[in-house]
């Protein structure tokens, strides 16, 4: 059974609105950024209630143009730069001061240009399972899709070079990878197959491309790594040994970042709060720890 936000409102955002959910009282707030884009935040939302246990407050909300927010048909707001203000326009909305930011895939990307933003904002900044150039991240999404083999990244090609994302044989190699790299579980939870079943691809269209394997949105030549000096607060990376955003890209923000720690987990890609959740609380809770100076909240 879901649990029902202690608190929920509408925030106005470029001319429409954004639905926000917020749990518990703590001192120290905990902001998420799911992934995505165009996708609502149950997946992350769910799992990450358990931080309220340690005395967190979870705050997090349905980014514009999914879940329940509003969806307007404007590919004009597609753009990084401005989710990026629409974040602090939520933050400042609720009342929230300096907040411990957890960015998850494209909720990473948009928390590293928030952090570079709007640097007061945070206390502190983990990168789940996500990169800080994308570039980059494509040369590594060619090295999993060439581990499918010679013959099947052939074919990939072909029916990307005429559109046809649709057929059967190319939907099949992209569901492997899927299953390879995205989450190794053999049943999907409840909150992750409820995500995926309301994706708006419409923005996930115009700003990664039409799966997770090829990036040709307004996003692909993003990189943000000669900028992350300048992210001052404590930041932890986390990241899955099969991870589709791979242990190389992790390793290229955790470099970059002044203040940084970095945690692979072996058996995961993408979702560890899913496939190692001991592992990945136990990680995430001691780094909060660490910067709050305390054993919880």
């Amino acid at each position: 059974m879901q649990r029902k936000p202690d608190n929920s409102r509408r925030v106005a955002v470029d001319g429409h609105s954004v639905v926000t959910y917020e749990y518990g009282d703590g001192p120290e707030t905990i902001f998420l950024l799911n992934g995505g884009p165009g996708l609502p935040c149950d997946y992350l939302r769910e799992p990450m209630l358990r931080l309220l246990d340690q005395g967190y407050r979870v705050v997090t909300y349905d980014q514009l143009g999914c879940g329940a927010s509003d969806k307007p048909d404007d590919p004009a707001l597609w753009d990084i730069g401005r989710y990026a203000a629409e974040v602090e326009n939520v933050r400042t909305a609720i009342g929230l001061g300096p907040v411990h930011l957890l960015g998850h895939s494209w909720g990473g990307w948009l928390a590293i240009e928030y952090a570079l933003t709007y640097p007061d904002a945070l206390k502190s900044l983990i990168l789940s399972n996500t990169a800080g150039d994308l570039p980059h991240l494509a040369q590594e999404l060619d090295r999993l899709r060439g581990a499918l083999g010679s013959e099947t990244m052939a074919m990939m090609r072909r029916y990307e070079a005429e559109g046809r994302f649709k057929h059967p044989e190319y939907e099949a190699a992209v569901t492997l990878l899927n299953y390879r790299h995205v989450l190794r579980l053999d049943e999907w939870p409840d909150p992750v197959t409820r995500s995926l079943d309301d994706w708006n691809m419409a923005v996930y269209g115009a700003m990664q491309g039409p799966n997770e394997f090829l990036y040709i949105g307004n996003l692909k030549d993003w990189n943000r790594i000669p900028d992350m000096h300048r992210i001052a607060v404590p930041a932890l990376v986390l990241v899955g040994l099969h991870d589709e955003l791979t242990p190389a890209c992790a390793m290229r923000m955790h470099q970059a970042l002044p203040d940084s720690r970095i945690k692979v987990f072996r058996n995961s890609s993408h979702m560890p709060f899913y496939e190692e959740p001991a592992a990945y609380f136990e990680t995430l809770t001691g780094f909060l720890a660490e910067v709050t100076g305390s054993t919880s909240a």
